[in-house]
């Protein structure tokens, strides 16, 4: 358990004299990588009949690692600690967003705050999680889901449907918002087949890819992890490059420990906590999340530790 002061400093928000960014300006980063991926999804479409294919599918590649880049690093982030003090703002940026990633952004704020309440829980007695998208739901005996089919059947998994009836519950026009964003990158991807429909063919295959990406990415922030220690909630990565071009995003046990923590504080954070989290055997992976399957430290043999933590008798 943190000091109140500590709990303080580092779970308020950080407040800036800047009349654009609501915490700091160092949230200009993230703004302006979202503006150049945006202008980026476009330009694809412009040099798509200009460039040899060749060319078009290193882009391509390109731009599925770009979404998941995007997901869980400025979408994130965004979703936590919102860049701007003008709603406004926050409304364009969340629009601008939904239609570079492909997705409603306001839906993937459900969705994730969904998966902060579970954690990655493990399913109940009647097979269910608090977290739609742990990667515990659809193991076997407790187990993770096998990674692969965790990565490539996730995106098809999604159900908007409980998504929208959440979001009505809790708050009727963000439900109307969400569907706006949906219907706006909907809109998009068809006027782009419209234009060129050679395009689109040739698009979603790595549209859904980069999605796949980034349910590659989610799946070792919590494979190895122990979902009934909060310390330990998440698996963290901590190469500098990494966190440079990810906004900090390799900081996760610490993400899920304190999620309101700014992505430009997570260091210093996770330097407080260092001597608890060496206490609780908090694991790190020595890769990039997404390269998680290399890691020589979460082999198979690993993985049931904690069903024998789980069958010690309470002391």
């Amino acid at each position: 358990m943190l000091p109140k002061s500590s709990q303080f400093v580092f779970g308020e928000r950080r407040l800036t004299d800047s009349r654009i960014f609501a915490h700091t300006r160092w949230d200009a980063l993230p703004v302006v990588a979202a503006l150049l991926h945006c202008a980026y999804f476009f330009g694809m479409f412009y040099l798509f009949p200009r460039v040899p294919l060749w060319v078009m599918l290193i882009l391509g590649f390109i731009y599925s690692v770009s979404i998941s880049w995007n997901i869980n690093g400025i979408s994130h982030n965004f979703i936590h600690n919102p860049y701007f003090r003008s709603p406004l703002l926050n409304r364009l940026f969340s629009l601008l967003e939904s239609i570079t990633v492909g997705f409603s952004q306001i839906f993937y704020e459900c969705i994730h705050m969904q998966h902060h309440k579970g954690n990655a829980d493990r399913p109940d007695d009647h097979g269910e999680t608090i977290d739609w998208i742990s990667i515990y739901k659809h193991g076997d005996e407790g187990e993770a889901e096998h990674p692969l089919k965790y990565t490539f059947l996730s995106f098809f998994r999604e159900d908007p449907k409980t998504v929208f009836k959440e979001l009505k519950r809790k708050d009727p026009r963000e439900a109307f918002w969400g569907i706006i964003e949906l219907a706006l990158f909907v809109t998009t991807f068809v006027t782009l087949g419209i234009l060129n429909w050679h395009y689109i063919c040739f698009l979603l295959p790595f549209y859904y890819f980069g999605h796949c990406l980034s349910y590659l990415n989610g799946y070792y922030r919590h494979y190895g992890a122990n979902p009934d220690n909060p310390i330990a909630w998440g698996m963290s990565s901590y190469g500098k490059l990494y966190n440079w071009i990810w906004f900090f995003n390799g900081y996760h046990a610490e993400h899920h420990f304190r999620p309101k923590v700014h992505w430009t504080r997570m260091q210093s954070f996770r330097d407080h906590i260092v001597d608890q989290q060496r206490a609780a055997d908090v694991r790190v992976l020595k890769v990039p999340h997404a390269l998680g399957f290399v890691d020589p430290d979460l082999r198979a043999a690993n993985r049931p530790r904690r069903h024998v933590l789980e069958a010690e008798p309470a002391s």
